[in-house]
């Protein structure tokens, strides 16, 4: 079987499932190229407008597979897939985490822009434990996430942080009981139903803006505000609006 799973659980929605539970879905080459070839294909679906990235119910992601990291070299290290499928995918991408979300898993999560988890989730940079650094964004993407110091001690320490304080971090949206999956394809069917064309802008702004100056990152997205008016969606929008009725959104 796949080590990844396209599942289809709603119109205008897909879930990827990392499937490797008994290896805590470590996250091996298979996995890493599987899911960088097939976020660009639904890229590239229209009918596909919010993905949901998902592990089993005991993990999310339990890092980096270290048994096949154990026989590499630098070099091989440096050919190997990264994970800028994820951050380069250009549509809502929301991540399910159950369990555990370890070093790469963690890092997997950071790159979606919402994090839904359950009240089991744990969330670590463990990779100092191991002499490492963290390769794919724990040095950089979760000081942005949760602040200088809740990530210095996260990747200083290499310690399990448990939903309720990754909540608190703002390293999590919500928390819920139970298996998390439910909630998150909820969310991706809400998005689903939001101008398309529009929650890619949105969310190209808010990731391109992080890293320019105040000033810059609101030219850029009084630029999207302006592009936003040439669809036809926010046409249907307005008139919806006013007419006090649900719109139906093409992309248009």
């Amino acid at each position: 079987m796949s080590a990844v799973l396209l599942e289809y659980p709603a119109k205008h929605v897909a879930l990827l499932r990392i499937n490797r539970p008994d290896a805590l879905n470590a996250l091996n080459a298979e996995v890493r190229e599987i899911i960088n070839t097939t976020l660009p294909m639904l890229d590239q679906d229209p009918e596909i407008r919010c993905v949901v990235l998902a592990g089993s119910e005991k993990a999310f992601a339990a890092g980096a597979d270290i048994k096949e990291r154990s026989t590499m070299s630098a070099v091989d290290v440096m050919k190997m897939s990264t994970t800028r499928g994820i951050a380069a995918f250009s549509k809502p991408l929301i991540a399910a985490v159950n369990g555990f979300a370890l070093g790469g898993g963690c890092e997997y999560a950071m790159q979606c822009d919402i994090i839904i988890a359950n009240d089991k989730a744990r969330f670590s940079q463990p990779e100092v434990k191991l002499g490492l650094v963290p390769g794919a964004g724990g040095t950089q993407r979760l000081p942005r996430a949760v602040g200088k110091y809740n990530a210095m001690y996260m990747v200083l320490t290499g310690r399990l942080v448990n939903a309720s304080d990754a909540l608190r971090m703002g390293l999590v949206c919500e928390v819920v009981l139970g298996n998390c999956d439910a909630r998150a394809i909820e969310i991706a069917i809400e998005i689903a139903a939001l101008p398309p064309l529009t929650t890619r802008l949105i969310k190209e702004a808010v990731n391109a803006g992080s890293d320019m100056s105040l000033d810059a990152a609101l030219r850029l997205e009084t630029r999207a505000h302006q592009l936003a008016f040439a669809t036809d969606d926010v046409r249907e929008g307005i008139a919806a609006f006013i007419e006090k009725r649900p719109g139906q959104f093409y992309g248009r």
